[in-house]
């Protein structure tokens, strides 16, 4: 069977409020996007998701319909040529948005698919639905509230546990749920409403990596599927001390910045409810700690549970130069890495 999805991106201003998302049809969607980030940027990222959305069907040709010669020629085309260049263009340059493309060069193995280009804005059904979610993702951050998010891939007669397990996003009636939050610690929660107002309380609350101050506009990452340093670990290291140590890594100003590490060590389904109520997403916490890491923060460990057999909560209090904070993070083993799928903390009086 051949699975075919449009996939677009849009950025209002190019760079700006940036968006992607993949459409199938009204029932089987997901989009996204950034504060800030471009066009291009949205292609990719709309491309790659539809690929990880898809890998439990990596028997089935997915046929992308695309309206962006770029993110064609760059998997068809240019890829192979820029790997044995180390990433670098025929003059030498590094190539553009390479951490995106890399994702999607690891997702492409195993994987049958054909790309099709189709002319952007002339009408074509699918084409537009994903213009119009991919534009409404941008539109979203531009006014400082969460995207419609989409049902993720859902289709009849796909096992209900597996497109859960595939698409942990995946909302039930209502509203679309943020993606990542529909699980975090137990339980099913109601979606927090998105807080609304200034950039200050977006991005000036203390979050999981210290104290923050964002003002500036942050690029756009994406995940680095790299071996985990800690994973170099004795095999005879417990669990609990093995989180502990990622999580006292993650507080090191120099870990923040390095997109290539947080990709690492953050789930691709992390999600953080922030002091002042805000969520926060995988894609938008490594964005901001790429443009400001904040500083130093101490860990005064509280305790550290084994929950379930890949499951560790850790509680905390960190110590920086502004007062304390209690903090709770959920580690979770995602093959032989253990990563960060869910955090919340409150500052203390």
């Amino acid at each position: 069977m051949t699975i075919t999805a449009a996939a677009d991106g849009s950025a209002l201003g190019n760079p700006g409020p940036a968006g992607w998302a993949w459409y199938v049809n009204d029932d089987c969607w997901r989009a996204g996007g950034w504060p800030h980030g471009t066009n291009n940027q949205g292609e990719l990222m709309a491309v790659l998701d539809l690929f990880r959305a898809t890998a439990h069907l990596a028997g089935e040709e997915l046929h992308i319909l695309c309206d962006s010669q770029y993110v064609i020629n760059s998997v068809t085309k240019w890829m192979p040529g820029w790997k044995r260049k180390g990433w670098r263009k025929s003059d030498g340059k590094p190539v553009l948005n390479v951490e995106l493309l890399k994702e999607i060069d690891q997702a492409l193995a195993g994987r049958k698919y054909t790309f099709e280009w189709v002319r952007g804005h002339a009408g074509h059904d699918l084409n537009e639905a994903a213009d119009d979610r991919a534009r409404a993702a941008a539109t979203a951050y531009q006014q400082g509230i969460a995207p419609r998010r989409g049902p993720g891939f859902v289709r009849a007669g796909d096992d209900a546990a597996q497109t859960a397990q595939q698409n942990p996003a995946a909302p039930g009636a209502g509203e679309p749920v943020p993606a990542g939050q529909a699980k975090a610690a137990a339980g099913t929660r109601p979606a927090p409403t998105a807080a609304r107002g200034s950039a200050r309380e977006f991005f000036g609350e203390p979050t999981l990596f210290g104290e923050s101050g964002l003002f500036a506009e942050p690029d756009l990452f994406s995940e680095l599927e790299a071996e985990s340093r800690a994973a170099a670990a004795s095999p005879e290291q417990a669990p609990e001390a093995i989180v502990e140590a990622l999580e006292r890594e993650l507080l090191l100003p120099e870990t923040r910045s390095d997109v290539g590490r947080t990709g690492v060590l953050l789930h691709p389904d992390f999600i953080e409810i922030g002091s002042s109520g805000r969520l926060w997403t995988r894609d938008e916490m490594m964005m901001a700690l790429e443009d400001d890491p904040g500083v130093p923060a101490e860990l005064e460990l509280l305790s550290a549970d084994r929950i379930g057999e890949g499951t560790v909560l850790l509680s905390y209090r960190s110590h920086t130069r502004t007062g304390t904070a209690l903090r709770s993070s959920l580690w979770v083993l995602d093959g032989a890495q253990w990563r960060l799928r869910f955090h919340q903390g409150t500052p203390e009086a």
